[in-house]
């Protein structure tokens, strides 16, 4: 008979999550976006460890954070100063990490370890509302901004066996991203232009449908994709939280709505066939 010291640990499957984190601002006003994320996990199952992909890590080849204490990065400037003195005390799991790496390697990257990445506001904002104890281990991951879509799809489908496991493997960036038009709405005023929710509605849509090819596909197929993304930085954590769902998910929508004029802070929940049963 196995004794509780020898039996195997349990982990409950974690559903992944694309989760907006704004402006640095979102960290001191999280209003309804963040209020959605606080909702999103308060009934979910204590995921083993969180795998967070932000959209403001970028790297030539997938990268995974192995820092033992992962330090809080203000990685932006001309905010309030209150903001640089927010910090997220969060833990990190070296051996947890290595079975993030080897789940890449062994799906045909060439994934390293970096010992000393902290947490950038692209993670430590929306974990600040997500877990506020700061009581699961983190794992940052890196995106590579030059890649694809289906590359990064990709890299979440090598996670989607420790999804299963008990990790929680977390997208951040924004449905939408426009940097020009984040500056206009700031300093001399924009009207709440129509592309951004055409953007976001059309993304719920196929996500909805599980049509993954056009997803992939946005920038040729979405209405103002190219205004709603001039870069695709912001959107591939998105592709990452959906490949580690498997090949067929559903797709629930946590949050719906747009912050400083130009922002859609919608948040989605991704679950695999296994939990629909």
């Amino acid at each position: 008979m196995l004794s509780e010291t020898t039996m195997p640990r349990i982990h409950t499957p974690q559903a992944p999550l694309f989760v907006p984190h704004g402006a640095p601002t979102f960290a001191l006003a999280p209003g309804a976006a963040g209020a959605a994320l606080a909702r999103s996990v308060a009934m979910r199952p204590r995921p083993r460890a969180v795998v967070i992909a932000s959209a403001h890590w970028h790297t030539a080849r997938p990268a995974v954070g192995s820092a033992t204490r992962p330090h809080t990065i203000h990685d932006f400037r001309g905010f309030p100063a209150p903001l640089y003195g927010l910090r997220y005390p969060a833990t990190g799991c070296p051996e947890a990490a290595n079975e993030v790496h080897q789940a890449l390697c062994q799906a045909g990257f060439a994934a390293s370890l970096d010992r000393q990445r902290g947490l950038d506001h692209g993670a430590w904002i929306p974990l600040r509302m997500l877990f506020p104890d700061a009581d699961i281990p983190v794992i940052p991951l890196s995106i590579q901004a030059q890649a694809t879509p289906t590359h990064h799809l990709q890299i979440g489908r090598a996670l989607a066996p420790l999804a299963r496991q008990g990790f929680l493997v977390i997208g951040s960036g924004n449905l939408t991203h426009n940097l020009h038009d984040f500056v206009r709405a700031r300093t001399v005023g924009l009207s709440d232009p129509d592309y951004v929710r055409e953007f976001s509605d059309w993304v719920w849509q196929r996500l909805c449908a599980g049509d993954q090819q056009a997803l992939l596909d946005y920038r040729r197929r979405a209405p103002a994709a190219l205004r709603a993304h001039p870069d695709d930085d912001h959107l591939l954590p998105l592709f990452v939280a959906l490949g580690a769902a498997g090949s067929s998910p559903s797709s629930t929508r946590l949050h719906s709505g747009i912050d400083d004029v130009v922002i859609a802070m919608d948040a989605f929940a991704f679950h695999p066939q296994e939990d629909q049963a």
